[in-house]
């Protein structure tokens, strides 16, 4: 059983930046690829960035390209989401995933586990 533990959200003006953490328990870490997602009112859960175990290979939601990088260190368990240039339409609760499997990292039912969540507010 892996625990994922968000923090970092909070309210921001747009064109401001946020970074979010990921801490989690697994005593193996590494071996786990990463995923951030987001879902706003009313709307599914989308994709937003993933990390491979290694940090090999990050991977973007087109909408966030160029504005947010998700890093880790697996020294410290944590995974993290700067995001900078935010948008209104970045407004949403955002979670991070874990999973060990390779496979479809954009689909978020591929994931085994999720944290509780963070708000990030982003005011016009």
């Amino acid at each position: 059983q892996v625990q994922l533990v968000e923090s970092g959200g909070g309210w921001v003006q747009a064109g401001g930046s946020l970074r979010l953490s990921c801490a989690a328990s697994a005593r193996t870490f590494s071996t786990y690829t990463m995923g951030w997602f987001r879902q706003a009112p009313g709307k599914e859960r989308e994709f937003v960035a993933a990390i491979s175990g290694s940090s090999a290979g990050t991977y973007y939601a087109d909408s966030v390209k160029g504005r947010f990088t998700t890093s880790r260190d697996n020294t410290k368990n944590t995974m993290y989401l700067q995001m900078n240039s935010l948008k209104p339409e970045d407004t949403a609760v955002y979670y991070c995933a874990a999973v060990r499997a390779v496979g479809p990292l954009t689909t978020p039912t591929w994931y085994d586990y999720w944290g509780q969540g963070t708000q990030v507010t982003v005011s016009s």
